[in-house]
């Protein structure tokens, strides 16, 4: 690649990308991997860590994904693309392990595994380079100025189309965000605090969800090894399992993301909570895990050392002499404070997007559905006052407009084709419809 001096920022000459990506998580790079036979499209991703990594700190032992190895990085767009789960598993000799372990969801660590393998084979993805500005050009395209980690120079790259993929953060609440140390860490840190945390007298879980569930029966096995007291406390009513039936997951559709995308914006804000039964909640096997574990432990002790406490909210944290921490906690229904005593703290609160601080100078020239919310397209593409040909994409941001198609894995290759339908100006990869038994409106007549 040739490189002209400029400012500071080397320009690459005379090159236009037809898409930029920022970020790689599998969003981005099931992108990269549907665009890679297509001839007629040119793309680059850019991911600001040195190497892939999905949740590296949440990759526990035995832990699997919610989703089936049919929602991979591209099956759902073309089951003949050679990045398909299936064939890293042909190609890795476990094609007859997977056969014979005979589930649909594959582990935690196995996905992470194949999503290297897909990103260690396709050129266009570039680690160690932060996106740092995406300006206007002054044609048809953007110029992305990226930061090369390793050399520490700048770089700038000509783009029609640009695609946020920058993912989320772990989202510490304000009253505690100042406590956080080794001995207080959120879910996203886990694995890199773990024998610190295992090391303690009393561990406490706050928070509900499939991350909490996930550390607590992780702690909950090995608490025999290390003795420590075991709590779980959440705000939450119960702690819910999430919808299992098959009708019910259809919601996790293209037919139902239309569906909701077609609601107004009031709509669609009242009915995120009803549909957080199906997104948020913890996985049937993980609860039911828990729930032997105790049950055996039960049969030879009557005190297992173990608390698992709802309807009560983590309200503050003091730091006491002697290694210990003093939480505030409030259960809410009978209005109760009252103070809870351990040594570790895994808090569970969720995650937050992470919008690039570049986008706010964009803020004047976007159609916004309220203050804070951007309005997004059907194809995921923000919608500027002024009609333009070049698009900014996101794949970051997506509950307010797409509701389950937000976040989903299994729906991260159809907002893909979308994506990539757009930017060819034709339908490259088709996209099916009546796709489920049931509908969500009566026919128009």
């Amino acid at each position: 690649m040739k490189y002209i001096q400029g400012g500071g920022i080397r320009m690459d000459a005379g090159k236009l990308y037809d898409v930029i990506g920022i970020g790689i998580g599998p969003s981005n790079l099931g992108l990269a991997a549907l665009l890679d036979p297509l001839e007629e499209i040119d793309g680059l991703f850019f991911e600001q860590n040195t190497s892939f990594e999905w949740h590296p700190g949440m990759l526990i032992d035995k832990s699997v994904l919610n989703s089936s190895f049919l929602s991979d990085l591209v099956t759902f767009a073309d089951p003949t693309n050679p990045y398909s789960f299936l064939n890293y598993l042909h190609k890795h000799n476990r094609m007859y392990q997977f056969f014979f372990y005979q589930k649909f969801n594959i582990p935690r660590k196995e996905y992470n595994s194949y999503a290297k393998w897909v990103a260690s084979q396709l050129g266009d993805c570039k680690f160690g380079r932060q996106v740092t500005n995406v300006e206007d050009g002054t044609g048809d395209w953007y110029d992305v100025t990226v930061f090369n980690i390793e050399t520490g120079e700048n770089h700038s790259y000509r783009a029609r189309h640009v695609v946020i993929g920058t993912g989320s953060t772990p989202m510490i609440p304000e009253d505690i965000k100042d406590e956080m140390n080794e001995d207080i860490c959120h879910t996203s840190s886990y694995l890199y605090n773990e024998k610190n945390i295992k090391r303690g007298s009393h561990v406490s879980v706050i928070g509900s969800g499939q991350s909490a569930a996930e550390v607590f029966y992780d702690l909950l096995q090995d608490q025999k090894h290390y003795g420590y007291k075991l709590s779980w406390l959440t705000r939450s009513p119960q702690f819910f399992q999430t919808e299992d039936a098959k009708v019910g997951r259809e919601i996790f559709s293209p037919d139902f993301v239309d569906y909701f995308q077609s609601l107004s914006f009031d709509s669609r804000t009242s009915a995120l909570p009803y549909l957080d039964q199906a997104r948020k909640q913890i996985e049937p096997g993980v609860l039911e895990n828990i729930y032997n574990e105790l049950y055996h432990r039960s049969i030879e002790r009557k005190d297992p050392d173990v608390l698992l406490q709802p309807m009560t909210e983590l309200r503050g944290i003091r730091s006491l002499s002697g290694g210990n921490y003093e939480l505030t906690m409030h259960q809410w229904q009978k209005n109760m404070s009252y103070s809870h005593i351990t040594s570790k703290v895994i808090v569970a609160t969720g995650y937050k997007p992470n919008v690039p601080k570049w986008l706010k100078k964009y803020k004047d020239k976007i159609y916004w559905e309220d203050e804070n919310t951007m309005v997004v397209g059907k194809d995921y593409e923000f919608l500027f006052k002024k009609e333009r040909p070049n698009h900014l994409f996101t794949l970051t941001n997506l509950d307010q407009s797409h509701g389950t198609g937000a976040t989903n894995l299994a729906l991260s290759v159809y907002r893909n084709q979308r994506i990539i339908n757009k930017i060819a100006g034709y339908e490259r990869y088709a996209i099916q419809e009546d796709t489920i038994f049931q509908q969500f409106m009566p026919d128009e007549k």
